[in-house]
C-alpha cells in the first residue's frame, strides 16, 4: 500500500477532486475524480474595481462542495490534501473570509496560487500525459476568471502567460441585451474588441517563440469541439479530439444568436455553460486569429493532474529534471535579474541553513522544513531591492519579490519572502507596526523568527568575503551561545553581531552570547 493523497481545485466555474494512490517510482492509480461546476465567481465580476468580493452564496456552494470532496478524500485514508484556489478567490476582497471559512468549515487549508503559478500548473498537468519526443507545444486553457497560455516541452515551460479573462469575467462585463439571453453580432464583435485588448501583451509575447502542437486543457473548450463536431457531422456521438478555427466561427454565430434556453438544448453543450459559451467562444477565436491557428487538439488534463505531478517531484517520487527545482529555478531568475551579488546571497543562504537547523535543534524555534526551505529562498532574494537603489533596499526588496509572480509559490509563500526580506536590516518594527498589516496574525512570529535569522546570517557575512565558515546555536538555559567559525580576521562581522543581540532578546526572549574563533 502507497501513500494517499487528494488534490482538490477550487476555480472560477467548477471545483475538482483528483485522489490517488501513490506507488514506487512515482507511479500512481487513480482512486476517484471528481467535478462539481459551483460558480464560485458569479456575481464577482463587474465594470469597476480590480478587486471584486465573493458573494455569500457563492462561498456557501463551494464550502459545501470542498467539504464534500474533502470528506470523500478522507473516506480513502488520504494522509494530505493539496487544495488550491485560482482566478475568482485570487481577485477577491473578501479572500480571507472564504479561506477561513474553507479552513473551519470544510477542513481544508487552501492555497491561493498566481496567474503564471496557475499556468505552470496547469502546463504540466498536460504534458505529463503526453509524449513530446522533441516537440513544442502551446497550452490554452480558458477559465471562468482567467486565461492561461503557456509554451514548452516535455522538459520545461518557456514562456508563461496568464490574463485576467476568463469566460464568467467577460460574461460579467458582457451581458446579452435581450431579454432571451441572445446576442446581437454587434454585442459578440464588441466581446472580440475587449478579448484582443486583454490579450495583447500576452499574444505578443507568444508570438516569439515557436510550437509544434497546441492543446486546449479547459473546459470551455472541451464544449466548444464538442459543439463544432455535432454542428458539422449531425448525429454524431462523439467525442471530438479538435476543433478547427472554421468549426468554432460556425458554432460561435449558431450559438449566438440562440436564446439562453435554447443554448441549452445544443447538441453537446454542457447545459450548465450555456450563458458562459459564448463568451468563450469569443476568447478563443481571438487566441486561434492572432496566432493564425488553424486547429486546436483537445485534452482532458489540467491543473488538477498538474497538483500531482508537481507533488510527486516535489517528494523524489520523480527523478529531477533539471539541476534545481521550478521555485529554485524562479528565485534564481529574479535575483540575477536584479544583479544580485551571488556569492554572497550563497553564503548567506549557507549560514542561515546552519542557524536555521541549530537553532530547531535546541527549541530556540518549532519551524520545520516548509519554513526552512523559504528562509533560504529569503536569503538568496533579501538584496535583490538593490536594483532599485541600495537606500532601503529592503523596502524594495519586499516589493519586488511581491510583484515578480515567482513561479512555484503561493500567495502565502510569496509574502512571507517578500515580509522576511523586508525585515532583514534597520530597526526592527513593533508588533502595531503599518508593517505587519499585510501579515496574518498567525504568521507574524514565524515571520519575527526567520527575519531575526537571516539578520544574523546577513552579518555574519558583513564584508562579502565569506570569512565565516560556520556557525552553530548552542543552549545555555537563558542565553543562546553562538559559535562563529572563521577563516581569517572578521571584526565586522563581529561587530554586526553584537548590533543583532536585543533584536534576538525581544523576538527570542533569550540571551545572545556570540563566540567567535578564528581558524588558522
Amino acid at each position: 500500500m502507497g501513500e494517499t493523497v487528494g488534490f482538490i481545485d477550487i476555480g472560477t466555474n467548477s471545483v475538482r477532486l483528483l485522489v490517488v494512490r501513490i506507488g514506487l517510482r512515482g507511479s500512481f492509480s487513480v482512486l476517484s475524480d471528481q467535478k462539481a461546476t459551483v460558480r464560485l465567481g458569479e456575481g464577482e465580476f463587474g465594470a469597476g474595481g480590480s478587486r471584486e468580493r465573493l458573494s455569500d452564496g457563492a462561498m456557501d456552494r463551494a464550502v459545501v462542495v470542498a467539504r464534500r470532496f474533502g470528506d470523500l478524500a478522507r473516506s480513502f485514508h488520504a494522509s494530505e490534501i493539496v487544495a488550491v484556489a485560482t482566478s475568482a478567490t485570487r481577485d477577491a476582497r473578501n479572500q480571507s473570509t472564504f479561506l477561513g471559512r474553507l479552513r473551519e468549515e470544510a477542513g481544508i487549508d487552501v492555497h491561493v496560487v498566481s496567474g503564471p503559478e496557475e499556468a505552470r500548473l496547469i502546463y504540466l498537468g498536460v504534458a505529463s500525459g503526453l509524449s513530446l519526443n522533441g516537440d513544442s507545444m502551446l497550452v490554452i486553457d480558458i477559465g471562468g476568471g482567467s486565461t492561461e497560455l503557456v509554451v514548452g516541452d516535455r522538459a520545461s515551460h518557456r514562456f508563461v502567460a496568464s490574463a485576467r479573462l476568463g469566460s464568467i469575467r467577460l460574461a460579467s462585463l458582457y451581458p446579452p441585451k435581450k431579454p432571451s439571453g441572445a446576442y446581437t453580432p454587434a454585442e459578440y464583435a464588441a466581446m472580440c474588441e475587449y478579448c484582443r485588448s486583454a490579450l495583447l501583451r500576452p499574444l505578443e509575447g507568444l508570438s516569439e517563440h515557436r510550437f509544434d502542437r497546441v492543446l486546449g486543457a479547459s473546459g470551455t473548450i472541451q464544449n466548444l469541439a464538442e459543439i463544432a463536431g455535432r454542428l458539422a457531422e449531425p448525429g454524431s456521438p462523439g467525442p471530438f479530439p479538435r476543433i478547427t478555427r472554421e468549426g468554432l466561427g460556425r458554432a460561435a454565430r449558431h450559438l449566438l444568436s440562440l436564446s439562453l434556453e435554447e443554448r441549452r438544448s445544443v447538441p453537446g453543450i454542457n447545459p450548465g455553460r450555456a450563458d458562459i459559451i459564448v463568451p468563450g467562444a469569443a476568447i478563443l477565436e481571438t487566441v486561434l486569429d492572432h496566432l493564425g491557428l488553424e486547429s486546436v487538439t483537445i485534452t482532458r488534463r489540467g491543473l488538477k493532474e498538474g497538483l500531482l505531478f508537481d507533488y510527486l517531484s516535489r517528494h523524489g517520487y520523480l527523478p529531477p529534471q533539471g539541476a534545481f527545482s521550478v521555485r529554485e529555478e524562479s528565485v534564481n531568475r529574479l535575483r540575477r535579474v536584479c544583479g544580485c551579488a551571488e556569492a554572497h546571497t550563497d553564503q548567506v543562504r549557507h549560514l542561515v541553513r546552519q542557524l536555521f537547523d541549530s537553532g530547531r535543534a535546541i527549541g530556540l524555534h518549532h519551524l520545520g522544513p516548509a519554513e526552512g526551505e523559504l528562509l533560504e529562498y529569503a536569503a538568496l532574494l533579501h538584496d535583490c531591492g538593490t536594483f532599485v537603489s541600495f537606500s532601503n533596499h529592503h523596502v524594495h526588496s519586499q516589493y519586488l519579490i511581491s510583484h515578480a509572480e515567482l513561479l512555484g509559490f503561493d500567495e502565502r509563500e510569496v509574502m512571507l519572502l517578500g515580509s522576511i526580506a523586508r525585515l532583514h536590516r534597520k530597526k526592527v518594527p513593533g508588533r502595531r507596526s503599518a508593517v505587519f498589516s499585510t501579515i496574518p496574525e498567525p504568521d507574524r512570529q514565524t515571520v519575527l523568527s526567520l527575519a531575526i535569522l537571516l539578520r544574523l546570517a546577513e552579518s555574519l557575512d558583513r564584508t562579502h568575503a565569506g570569512l565565516v565558515k560556520s556557525v552553530l546555536f548552542e543552549d545555555h538555559g537563558r542565553a543562546v551561545r553562538l559559535l562563529v567559525s572563521c577563516d581569517g580576521d572578521c571584526h565586522l562581522e563581529r561587530f554586526s553581531i553584537e548590533e543583532q543581540r536585543e533584536p534576538f532578546r525581544r523576538v527570542f526572549d533569550r540571551v545572545l552570547e556570540p563566540v567567535v574563533r578564528t581558524e588558522m
